[in-house]
Order: C-alpha cells, then sequence, then structure tokens
C-alpha cells in the first residue's frame, strides 16, 4: 500500500501556517517589484502625491515609450549586457569546467591552499581593486573596449563557479572515471564523454549565476574602464535617468524592467535545468 504524500500528513492549521509562511516569504520578495512596476505606470507629476494610492486612477504604459526618446540608445545599452555577459559566462565555462574536474577528482599538493585562495578573491570589493585593474587595462591596451569589462568580469566570477561546480561534480560516482580508465579513455575523454552529459545540471547553474553576477556588476567596470558610449552596459543607461534636477523615476523603473528582460527570459528557458541542478544530491537514491 502506498504511503500518503507528505503534505497529506500535516494537520489543518499547520498547512495554513505554511502557506501563509510562503505567501509573507514572497510578499516581502515581490513587493518591490510589484511597487516599481506600479511607479513605471505612474505619471511623474503624481508619483509624491499625497495620500498614497496603491493603484492610480491614470495608469498608462506611456513610460515604456517615452523611456527611449530620454535616453537615445537605450536598446544599445541593453544589447551590451547582454553581450558581455554572455562573453563573460563562455569564458567562465570553458576555464571552470576543467578545473572543478581537476579538483573534484585529483589530489595534488596546494589544492587546499588553492581552494580557500579561490575564497578569499570573493571577499575583496571590486572598488577596492580599481586602482590596480586600471592601470591593467591600460598596459594591456584595452581601455574603452568590451574587453575592458569582460576581463574583470571573469576573473571575479572564476572563483565562484568553480566551488560551486567542484561540489557538484564531487557527487558524481568516482566509479564512472574507473570504469572509463579500465576501458583506456584518457583523462580529457573521461570528462568530455562521461562526466560532462551527468554534470549538465550543474553546468547550468553556474552558468545561470554566471551570467547573472555579470549582469548585475557591470556599472563600476564600465564607469572605470570606459569612456565611449557605444561600450557602456545597461546600468549606465538608467544611470542617465538621473538628472540634475529630478531623477525622472516612472522611466527609470520602466527601463529597469525593460533591461531585466532579457536575464529573465534566459532564467525562464533554463529553469528546468537550474531546478534539477539545485536539488540534485539532496536525496540519496
Amino acid at each position: 500500500m502506498s504511503q500518503p504524500a507528505l503534505i497529506n500528513r500535516y494537520r489543518w492549521y499547520e498547512l495554513v501556517a505554511i502557506y501563509v509562511g510562503i505567501f509573507v516569504f514572497l510578499a516581502f520578495i515581490l513587493a518591490p517589484f510589484v511597487e516599481g512596476f506600479i511607479v513605471s505606470l505612474k505619471p511623474l507629476s503624481l508619483l509624491f502625491s499625497s495620500p498614497y494610492k496603491f493603484w492610480p486612477e491614470n495608469a498608462s504604459f506611456a513610460a515604456y515609450f517615452t523611456m527611449w526618446e530620454s535616453v537615445p540608445g537605450f536598446a544599445r545599452y541593453i544589447f551590451n549586457s547582454f553581450f558581455i555577459s554572455t562573453i563573460v559566462t563562455a569564458i567562465v565555462l570553458i576555464l571552470v569546467i576543467p578545473a572543478a574536474y581537476a579538483f573534484a577528482r585529483f589530489k595534488f599538493r596546494g589544492s587546499g591552499l588553492l581552494l580557500g585562495a579561490f575564497l578569499a578573491v570573493n571577499m575583496f570589493s571590486g572598488a577596492v581593486l580599481l586602482i590596480p585593474l586600471f592601470r591593467l587595462m591600460r598596459s594591456f591596451g584595452v581601455l574603452n573596449t568590451y574587453l575592458a569589462m569582460i576581463m574583470p568580469g571573469v576573473a571575479f566570477l572564476i572563483p565562484s563557479a568553480i566551488w560551486l561546480l567542484r561540489t557538484y561534480m564531487m557527487r558524481i560516482p568516482r566509479e564512472l572515471d574507473e570504469a572509463a580508465f579500465v576501458d583506456g579513455a584518457s583523462h580529457f575523454y573521461t570528462l568530455r564523454r562521461v562526466i560532462l552529459p551527468i554534470a549538465m545540471p550543474g553546468i547550468t547553474v553556474v552558468a545561470i549565476t554566471t551570467f547573472i553576477g555579470a549582469y548585475a556588476q557591470q556599472f563600476i567596470y564600465a564607469l572605470t574602464f570606459n569612456s565611449k558610449t557605444e561600450f557602456m552596459p545597461l546600468p549606465v543607461g538608467l544611470f542617465a535617468y538621473f538628472g540634475r534636477q529630478e531623477v525622472i523615476w516612472n522611466e527609470l523603473m520602466a527601463a529597469s524592467f525593460v533591461g531585466i528582460a532579457p536575464a529573465v527570459v534566459v532564467i525562464f528557458l533554463l529553469q528546468r535545468y537550474l531546478v534539477s541542478g539545485l536539488t540534485a544530491g539532496a536525496v540519496k537514491q
């Protein structure tokens, strides 16, 4: 006889408490986005009117059309962010996959120290290293190019990606490697034909987190390493809505939702792999 689902074992008041807790949690998470969307629908003259109205009577999507005129070339900013994040993600994956496999499968001198150094890198803010990075970018001759933002993004996102993917690969049974070695396979062949297909959910998680990280951290690098508008990413385009005398809040919110749309689409398309990657190894088969 099959056992009832675990959720059915709760009493009615326990179920109420669970769903109320979920609702409160989602309310805290989604409240800023809901308010931001409502602000994008309000006319600028009514944003600070009193008394406060949750849903304005004359709400419209006018800001989603006028935002393109207030900041010419805003589509270019979105393209730049998407392009930079995509290149950063591709480079990080190319470098991280073999590195994570090596740390997960081999014991070599200094591996623990090196992993600790990777973890320590994430403790440094990008602002602390701006001057050394600027001099480095200048010596490479990549200022005012896409590379000026791609290279720092790759450097700061590799450590966390190695830790995340290494943990996932350590859950893959070593017997698979040993069986491949018995058949005469090399380490590279084993990684490419045996480990990679199994590790795809974990790789997808790393790809998504890297893409989001690269999409979000471009502002300080762009202002420091770039002075040409054609290479500026989305955060700089959003900053353009901050005028000298006022902030165009409704257009800023509209531009924010339009700007994050590519990242949301990527996450939506890969959410099945994201969930499977995050839950892999949660239960023992």
